[in-house]
């Protein structure tokens, strides 16, 4: 009985030994100050100092890239010029140049006329304006692919009488045209705008709105807000019209026009005017884009001098000027000399062809020879039998 007891001492001992061994492997170091060891402090010290993670937010999506008819608005023509009488101006990079038919047009041109002038001018799409005498508008933004999804277009007219006839951009994308107190949003129709002179946002001096039929008797809708976004009203029938003036606490408000019988035959030749010149136009546009898909090396781009406005041009290239003349020749306008040391072939443009000698005219060291005769054919020699 005492062996037994002796036994299981002996095996409660070594069982108690073994689980205080393997305690020891797993339980935290104790220091000497009954807290945790300073290993396992700084891990639990940094793990109370992170944050809790955030709630992850979806990322924006990525911004869409620009359409190629984006990129190239600022470097290619987008118009051109269809129809001029007297004098008309373009203002690009801080310097205003005359205008001639068929220059280039550029986004951010500044386009006026002088008194008792016209101008039409049609964009890639066909868009046409044509701006009446002492009228100027700006080309604040001009995008259009055939076919895009992106066309957008912004014109600001600042002052005098404008008409225009909306094309591609306003029936697939978004035209809108500024003035001092109005923003009108244009779905594909023709239109007339009259801005007085020293309109403001402070000021409206009666601007003037007018809807007219297309040139094959359609009426489209122009939306007309104030300069902040807010509507003030739609013009959908043919010949009516809004006059944009201030209201109560600084608005505006859009006033139905009454036009008169001699203003509607005024407007009438106007917007006869645009009609024609978007037909004229829409031929130049196609013309123009043909001659720069075929010559790519040659693009009309707004730095290349020779495409500047009021250039002239001889034989498609651009007239040079304060070119030395050859000596002895005198040098038509635009004819450009030969390099140094090369002679001009005898028929040249410019040089003076050396005549035959007169009847009766020696040339100095030769004489002259008479006329040579003409031998007269040989028989024919008969056959002998």
């Amino acid at each position: 009985m005492t062996q037994r007891r002796f036994i299981s001492a002996i095996w409660l001992i070594t069982c108690l030994t073994l689980d205080g061994a393997a305690n020891g492997f797993a339980a935290p170091q104790i220091d000497s100050g009954g807290g945790v060891s300073s290993a396992q402090s700084d891990l639990v010290q940094l793990a109370q100092a992170q944050p809790a993670p955030a709630p992850q937010t979806p990322a924006a999506p990525a911004a869409a890239a620009p359409s190629p008819a984006a990129t190239a608005a600022a470097d290619e023509p987008i118009g051109n010029v269809a129809t001029l009488t007297g004098n008309a101006t373009v203002t690009r990079n801080n310097a205003a140049t005359p205008l001639k038919v068929q220059d280039d047009i550029f986004q951010n041109d500044v386009l006026q006329t002088s008194a008792n002038s016209t101008l039409g001018v049609t964009f890639n799409d066909a868009t046409t304006f044509n701006l009446t005498a002492s009228a100027r508008i700006t080309v604040d933004h001009y995008v259009y692919e055939d076919g895009g999804k992106q066309n957008a277009a912004l014109f600001d007219i600042v002052k005098g009488t404008v008409a225009f006839a909306a094309a591609s951009v306003a029936k697939t994308g978004d035209m809108r045209i500024a003035t001092p107190t109005a923003t009108l949003g244009i779905r594909g129709t023709t239109g007339l705008v009259e801005v007085p002179e020293g309109a403001a946002a402070n000021n409206a001096n009666n601007v003037a709105i007018k809807l007219y039929p297309d040139a094959d008797g359609r009426v489209g809708q122009i939306e007309i807000s104030d300069r902040s976004g807010a509507r003030l009203g739609s013009l959908t029938q043919g010949a009516s019209g809004f006059t944009i003036r201030p209201g109560a606490g600084g608005r505006f408000s859009a006033v139905p026009l009454a036009i008169s019988p001699q203003q509607a035959l005024r407007d009438q030749g106007i917007v006869r005017q645009v009609h024609a010149a978007q037909n004229v136009g829409r031929q130049i546009v196609s013309q123009q884009r043909a001659l720069r898909q075929a010559n790519p090396n040659r693009n009309n781009l707004r730095n290349n001098p020779a495409r500047q406005p009021g250039l002239q041009r001889q034989n498609g290239q651009p007239q040079r000027q304060g070119l030395p003349r050859e000596p002895g020749v005198q040098n038509r306008p635009g004819q450009v000399p030969p390099p140094a040391g090369v002679q001009r072939p005898p028929n040249a443009p410019g040089v003076q062809q050396r005549q035959p000698n007169a009847p009766g005219v020696q040339r100095p060291g030769l004489q002259n020879r008479p006329a040579l005769q003409r031998r007269p054919p040989p028989k024919e020699k008969k056959e002998r039998r």
